[in-house]
């Protein structure tokens, strides 16, 4: 198996980075859309982030990796045939390439089994390989609208339902989803854009000394990649050990009303529509204080996370040319002040 580039050997895309730490802690963010040019990182980093979590606990043999202290059902009775048994395996991470089929994508019937012994059996998709892991998209804005919308509805409700062909299935599908896509190719419908939990923009490097450590270390890794990830050892325990603890802080992060009140005027400041962004921003600002080690939601922490939770949620503004991430910050400066 190919050694995935270590995640904290990324150089530069601060926010990036941020924004799938905050989604590893926080899966109900309802997953990150990254937009920026090609060859900046973007699924080396979501593959390096799922290769730095360490392996998952299983029942042995099941289809959709479910996890053996989960009391809710499985479809195939996993857990009855595997009593206590359990197995590891590593975070799922799949990449759905732009040509899938629904089929392909949601899981169909099993057509040589139905041929063979004419049972009706139900074959697993990529939803279901996903299932406590990673989704990845490439290019996301050039994927058929009806399989996106399709991807965010179970991304939120954590379980992908097939109704057809005489099939009536219903199976776990909890994975954080990533999307990633250049603007220049096309952009995705608001409606869908708006479904995402986070947004981040990408760059390619402009500071000379960033792109030639970018070239020098992608070069060790591909020399070496044993001893290359061997030197980032210590870092990456010390990014999981961070998931770790705040993923065991999260449920006792305090929010007052006084940051609630914040996050809704911001919302309003600058004219978000709906009330995902401060649901949003919620979440992604607890998540934000359990990476800090802190057990209450602080202003700087909404603050910090705003542009990411905000910025594809904004009306256009014919008489106001900034962008997203400027009329953002502009109105946290002119909150603040108050």
């Amino acid at each position: 198996m190919r050694m995935s580039f270590p995640f904290t050997a990324i150089v530069g895309q601060a926010e990036m980075k941020q924004a799938l730490l905050l989604a590893a802690v926080e899966p109900r963010l309802g997953g990150v859309m990254v937009f920026g040019d090609r060859g900046t990182g973007k699924s080396t980093a979501v593959r390096a982030l799922a290769g730095l979590l360490p392996p998952m606990k299983i029942v042995p043999g099941c289809r959709y990796s479910c996890a053996p202290d989960d009391r809710s059902p499985c479809i195939e009775g996993c857990r009855e045939r595997a009593g206590k048994r359990t197995e590891t395996a590593q975070v799922p991470f799949v990449d759905l390439p732009l040509g899938a089929t629904e089929d392909r994508v949601v899981g169909s019937l099993d057509l040589e089994r139905a041929l063979a012994t004419g049972e009706k059996r139900f074959e697993p998709g990529l939803l279901a390989k996903a299932n406590r892991g990673f989704l990845y998209i490439d290019e996301i804005n050039l994927l058929e609208d009806h399989l996106v919308d399709l991807l965010l509805d179970v991304a939120v409700s954590g379980t992908n339902v097939v109704e057809r062909e005489g099939l009536s299935i219903r199976h776990p599908a909890r994975f954080i989803l990533v999307g990633s896509g250049n603007p220049e190719e096309g952009e995705l419908r608001p409606q869908l854009l708006d479904r995402f939990g986070l947004s981040v923009d990408v760059r390619t490097p402009t500071d000379l000394a960033d792109r030639i450590e970018i070239v020098k270390r992608c070069d060790r890794f591909d020399r070496d990649p044993a001893g290359f990830v061997a030197e980032f050892q210590d870092d990456e325990r010390a990014t999981l050990d961070a998931i770790a603890k705040a993923r065991k802080l999260l449920p006792k992060v305090q929010v007052a009303d006084e940051m609630l009140e914040l996050g809704a005027r911001l919302c309003s400041a600058v004219g978000a529509d709906g009330l995902r962004g401060e649901l949003t921003l919620l979440r992604a600002a607890r998540a934000q204080a359990a990476l800090g080690h802190k057990k209450e939601v602080k202003a700087h922490h909404v603050t910090e996370v705003a542009v990411m939770a905000l910025r594809h949620r904004l009306r256009r503004n014919v008489l106001d040319e900034t962008g997203s991430t400027a009329r953002i910050t502009r109105a946290i400066a002119e909150l603040m002040a108050v």
